[in-house]
């Protein structure tokens, strides 16, 4: 197992900022990963477990502990069941089920990071989430110091949300398994408006598992979600804010707010989003509070591409970042009322 110390964290992370951890180990089994977490747990250190960092952002100073970087690799289908160990980049294992023909992780092509972080955030793009996947997600449990096997009834999943992002210093993910489709090499339906029109299909149909790949990531390029090291509009964690699930009355007092501002004419978006609540659209708050492509007056501005995506345009800090998030934060509560909630788990810092 590899171990630095003062080691840069940055250079771990899509956004590539933050200061040094203290120490930083590699691991690339399960078991180096297990003795890893079990030390810094003996000895009372702090730990921060770092996958394809996606979705950290952390502080200008660092991180004070042992910063535990899980680089290990497995890929093994069979049949329409996958297993894939934690280090495995998430974009590249989709690929190869699409190869083998299989369906229902195909529109989550491109998303950055690595397998291990998937049940966390109960990643989801497209009309898809591994939420409707996944089996099991096998972990190493903190709490009763051993390896679990949590099916997926018990993983809690949500709106990019789980148990493993509920309980943060309970579990580390070590495998994930899914139940994919063998459907002649099709995809799952398309429930993406989007996705639909850009193939020219009606929502519901199925295409080839390849081209719904290709098509999502011609979008997710488009919107500078597919990482390219010479794009700063792709320095980013992707969506940095979820997008907000409203109660009626939450609802009714948004809608109020539209109409005030922008017209009685104006609907937003809005999709039922079960027990009598409605989500929203982020990226379209974001835009019609004035916060358009590209807005910003330092290092840290927002995509060129997408609303939704704050990026770091080659010089910026991590508090550059932070003083953009929360001025966008409070100009969409000043002008709809809706708090803004980020997506990329924050490490020595917060909004």
């Amino acid at each position: 197992m590899q171990e630095l110390h003062d080691a840069p964290l940055a250079p771990l992370t899509t956004f590539r900022l933050g200061g040094p951890a203290t120490r930083l180990l590699t691991a690339t089994t399960d078991a180096e990963v297990v003795a890893a977490v079990r030390e810094a747990d003996a000895s009372g250190t702090p730990l921060l477990v770092i996958g394809g960092g996606s979705n950290l952002v952390i502080g200008d100073k660092g991180f004070d502990g042992t910063a535990l970087r899980i680089a290990t690799k497995g890929f093994t289908l069979s049949g329409t069941s996958l297993e894939l160990a934690a280090g495995e980049v998430w974009t590249d294992a989709v690929a190869r089920t699409v190869e083998a023909g299989l369906a229902g992780i195909e529109c989550l092509a491109g998303i950055p990071g690595s397998a291990g972080a998937t049940p966390i955030q109960n990643v989801g793009a497209y009309g898809q989430e591994v939420s409707s996947t996944i089996t099991e997600v096998v972990a190493y449990d903190r709490h009763t110091r051993e390896t679990v096997t949590l099916p997926n009834a018990e993983c809690s999943f949500s709106y990019r949300h789980s148990r493993f992002k509920a309980e943060p210093d309970r579990f580390v993910v070590l495998r994930v398994r899914f139940a994919l489709e063998e459907a002649g090499g099709l995809s799952a339906p398309l429930a993406y408006p989007e996705t639909a029109r850009a193939m020219g299909v009606e929502q519901g149909e199925r295409v080839a598992a390849s081209a719904a790949r290709e098509t999502v990531l011609k979008l997710r390029a488009g919107k500078g979600m597919v990482l390219a090291p010479d794009d700063h509009d792709t320095w980013s964690a992707g969506s940095f804010f979820t997008n907000p699930i409203l109660d009626e009355a939450a609802f009714q007092g948004f809608l109020a707010r539209v109409h005030e501002r922008l017209g009685p004419d104006v609907t937003p978006p809005a999709f039922p989003a079960g027990d009598g609540r409605t989500k929203t659209s982020a990226a379209w708050l974001i835009d019609r509070a004035g916060f358009t492509k590209g807005y910003g007056r330092g290092p840290a501005r927002i995509s060129t591409k997408h609303t939704l995506a704050l990026t770091n345009r080659g010089e910026a800090t991590t508090e550059d970042l932070l003083a953009l998030a929360r001025e966008v934060v409070a100009g969409v509560h000043a002008a709809f009322g809706v708090t803004l909630v980020n997506e990329p788990v924050t490490v020595g810092v917060s909004l």
